[in-house]
C-alpha cells in the first residue's frame, strides 16, 4: 500500500471514529478525540465534560469501549485516557450538542442560537457564527446566521484560530442541520505597538549620564583632602617657634622742637 492510501485510510478511520464516539458519548459531554500511533500501541485522547460517566465505576466504562474499539476499528492495543475540558464554552462540538436537544425538545432555534452566542462571547471567544439550514418555517428550506465579534473567513489565521462544529437534529419540521465556529482569542497572533526608538535611546543616555561626574568627583575629594590637612599641621604648630613682634612706642614730640628737644 502505498503512503497516500495509507494516510486517507487512517484519516477515514478516525473520521468514522470520531462520529461512533460522539453518538456513544453524548451524553458525558464528548469535545473531540486525539488518536497517536506508538510503538507499544494506538493512544486515544477522549475530551469531554463529564469523566465520571466515561470510566465508569471501577473502570468499567472504559474497558467496554476499549474492547470495541479493538474490535470494530481493527486498533491494536487500544490505550485510552479521559480528559476534562476546562472551558466547554469555547469547544464548537461541545456546544453544538448542546443546541441540538434543545431545538428537538420544542425550543424556538434562534433563541437557541441567540443563547448560545451569548455564552461563547461571555466566556472570552474572538468571535463565532452559528448557522441554522433546514426547513426552519416552512416546508421551503433556507438558513439563517448569528454571529458576534471578529470571525475570519479565510487565510492563514482562519485556519489556525477558528474551530469548526456540525450536528444534526431531526424536528417535527424535518432534518435541520446546525453549524458552530469559534474563533479562540488565545490562539491569535499577539498585538503589537509601535515605539520611538529615538526617545528611548534619549532616556537611557539621560540616565547614564550622572553616573560619570560621580566618578570623577571622587578623585578631586580626595585630591582636597591633603590639603585641609596640611593647612592643619601648619595652624597647629608650636607656640615657641612662632616669632611675636610687640608694637614699638612713639615718643612725644613738644610743641615747636624735634624729637631731641631743640628748637
Amino acid at each position: 500500500m502505498s503512503a497516500v492510501k495509507n494516510v486517507m485510510k487512517n484519516n477515514y478511520r478516525n473520521m468514522e471514529l470520531d462520529e461512533y464516539l460522539s453518538s456513544t458519548l453524548k451524553d458525558a459531554g464528548y469535545g473531540g478525540v486525539d488518536v497517536q500511533k506508538t510503538p507499544i500501541g494506538t493512544r486515544i485522547t477522549l475530551n469531554v465534560t463529564r469523566p465520571g460517566l466515561v470510566i465508569g465505576r471501577k473502570g468499567v466504562g472504559i474497558k467496554d469501549i476499549t474492547s470495541k474499539l479493538e474490535t470494530k476499528f481493527g486498533l491494536a492495543n487500544p490505550q485510552i485516557s479521559v480528559m476534562e475540558v476546562q472551558v466547554p464554552e469555547l469547544n464548537p462540538k461541545i456546544m453544538c450538542n448542546r443546541i441540538g436537544p434543545s431545538i428537538g425538545r420544542g425550543t424556538a432555534f434562534s433563541r437557541a442560537c441567540l443563547w448560545t452566542i451569548n455564552t461563547i462571547s461571555n466566556a472570552g471567544a474572538l468571535g463565532a457564527e452559528v448557522t441554522v439550514s433546514g426547513k426552519l418555517r416552512s416546508e421551503r428550506a433556507h438558513f439563517e446566521k448569528h454571529s458576534v465579534g471578529v470571525l475570519p473567513k479565510s487565510g492563514d489565521m482562519a485556519d489556525k484560530v477558528v474551530k469548526v462544529g456540525v450536528t444534526h437534529v431531526l424536528s417535527k419540521m424535518g432534518l435541520m442541520g446546525i453549524q458552530l465556529r469559534i474563533a479562540l482569542k488565545d490562539q491569535a497572533p499577539q498585538e503589537f505597538e509601535y515605539s520611538d526608538v529615538t526617545s528611548a535611546a534619549e532616556q537611557l543616555a539621560a540616565e547614564k549620564q550622572p553616573e560619570p561626574q560621580q566618578q570623577q568627583q571622587q578623585p578631586e575629594l580626595q585630591q582636597q583632602q591633603p590639603e585641609v590637612e596640611n593647612s592643619n599641621r601648619i595652624s597647629q604648630s608650636p607656640p615657641e617657634k612662632q616669632v611675636r613682634q610687640e608694637p614699638k612706642e612713639e615718643k612725644a614730640v613738644p610743641v615747636g622742637g624735634n624729637a631731641n628737644g631743640q628748637g
